[in-house]
């Protein structure tokens, strides 16, 4: 017979499950329990990009420059201390042992599931059903299995900026290796990673500019949310330069970057930094599946196309979380877990066709937001009232002193039901998630109007916001 591993039989499977990301990991195990015979190829880290890359670290390094925030800030209460130092190791180390925490947990439970395989390498289709794991140890395995699904996720996107390619640039997971506080960082891109990382870092020490090519950061949201957000962030030190575009960079000396940018109306300068950290965006992990084999299409940019319940275009290939295209949120790539498991093991038909879309920005303040915006719900003909209220306004954040910001929720004049909202205010994403319950019983506004909430919290400020609307 030949020899080889390569030549070797195909491994016959029911399903196979392409990363065990936050979607991969607990889907692979519901398949496995429902008697399916199931693997699960793993090329890097369990538990995806959350655990290992994205919200467990980063939400651990933001608490620690909170901690150092509020600790500077201590005489405002009263209370003195001494002069206030960040050791960026120290920090390190609570974040990976955090993530190791996390991750040896999600390891644990796959490694022990009866009737799943975990195995670790790199998949590839060799055909619409077939695939070769490039084992992490050496060696390749051959698979074969009537259903797949794919969940690798997305890595930080690289532009074509000039010069990028000769300078040691951070991206969103290499920023948080760092063991020293950067003299100067700046920051391509205002969106959600490059704003937590630019108040983070300001906190730990770190001169911090933000560099955004639009008029506004945070292009999902609305322009009086998007500009408080760098009011708020000026206010905390931060550099944030709107309508200005990069044109190259280069090196300046052993250990600074400088670069070339340009606001718009204005003739090109040059800005010098110690570090630069890339957040631009995400791009999909599709390049070494070999989809083409499968047959499996994708958009001009790489992502999965599906439809509302997660199928490719190849029957029995689905494809969940970031890598779909989809909002990149792990609390969405989890419910498209929940809809696989409800639709091939339970036979039901749930699909993501006018599903919530919660999310919160761990700057600080949070921002927290579910539901539509202001110019949305006006850009689909909705008869809209919106309901506006400076944190000022709420009794909890003055007592504690921490009011900036502001609520604002988007109410159908027609029906009185909620149809989005931004919290943006001292722990923005819990007030959000009291909205959102209320959109999902799809009660009026004028429940929460007129609710009794204990005093003093942060949710009988809801009370007074319902008593805020701006008409027009």
């Amino acid at each position: 017979m030949p020899g080889g591993d390569t030549e070797r039989a195909s491994e016959e499977y029911d399903a196979i499950v392409i990363g065990a990301g936050q979607s991969g990991g607990p889907l692979s195990s519901a398949l496995a329990e429902a008697g399916m015979k199931t693997a699960v190829i793993e090329s890097k880290l369990v538990g995806g990009t959350c655990i290992n890359y994205g919200c467990t670290p980063t939400k651990t390094m933001v608490a620690s420059a909170r901690v150092a925030y509020m600790a500077r800030r201590a005489g405002d209460y009263g209370v003195h201390t001494g002069r206030v130092t960040v050791n960026m190791e120290e920090v390190r180390r609570r974040k990976r042992r955090m993530v190791v925490d996390f991750r040896g947990g999600s390891e644990h439970r796959l490694e022990n599931k009866k009737g799943l395989d975990l195995i670790y390498g790199e998949a590839s289709f060799t055909g619409p059903k077939q695939i070769e794991v490039a084992l992490r140890r050496g060696g390749t395995r051959r698979m074969h299995a009537d259903r797949f699904f794919i969940n690798t996720g997305a890595s930080p996107s690289v532009p074509p900026l000039e010069g990028l390619s000769s300078v040691p640039f951070l991206d969103s997971t290499s920023v948080m290796e760092l063991d020293t506080v950067p003299r100067h960082l700046i920051v391509l891109g205002g969106g959600y990673i490059g704003l937590e990382f630019a108040q983070m870092f300001g906190r730990f020490g770190s001169r911090v500019t933000v560099i955004q090519r639009s008029a506004h950061l945070l292009a999902r949201e609305d322009n009086d949310v998007a500009d408080a957000v760098a009011d708020i962030l000026r206010e905390d030190g931060v550099e944030v330069l709107l309508n200005t575009e990069t044109i190259s960079v280069r090196r300046a000396g052993e250990r600074s970057v400088r670069l070339t940018i340009r606001a718009r109306g204005e003739r090109a300068r040059s800005i010098l930094g110690s570090h630069l950290l890339v957040a631009v965006g995400r791009t999909p992990n599709t390049g070494k599946l070999n989809l083409i084999a499968a047959g499996v299409e994708t958009d001009e940019r790489g992502f999965i196309k599906v439809n509302g319940k997660l199928e490719t275009n190849v029957e029995g290939v689905y494809a969940m979380g970031d890598v779909n295209g989809g909002p990149a949120f792990t609390h969405i790539s989890y419910d498209d877990y929940r809809i696989l498991r409800t639709n091939v093991i339970q036979g039901g038909n749930a699909r993501t066709t006018g599903r919530m879309v919660p999310y919160t920005v761990f700057t600080d303040p949070q921002l927290g937001r579910v539901g539509l915006t202001e110019t949305q719900a006006r850009a689909e003909g909705y008869k809209v009232r919106v309901a506006k209220m400076p944190m000022n306004y709420v009794a909890r954040a003055i007592e504690v002193s921490e009011d900036s910001g502001f609520m604002k929720a988007v109410v159908d004049g027609a029906t009185d039901r909620i149809l989005g909202c931004a919290i943006l205010g001292m722990e923005g994403g819990e007030i959000m998630a009291m909205l959102e319950i209320a959109m999902m019983g799809k009660l009026p506004y004028t429940t929460l109007k007129e609710a009794i909430f204990a005093h003093p919290t942060l949710a009988e400020s809801l009370n007074n916001l319902f008593g805020s609307f701006q008409d027009s």
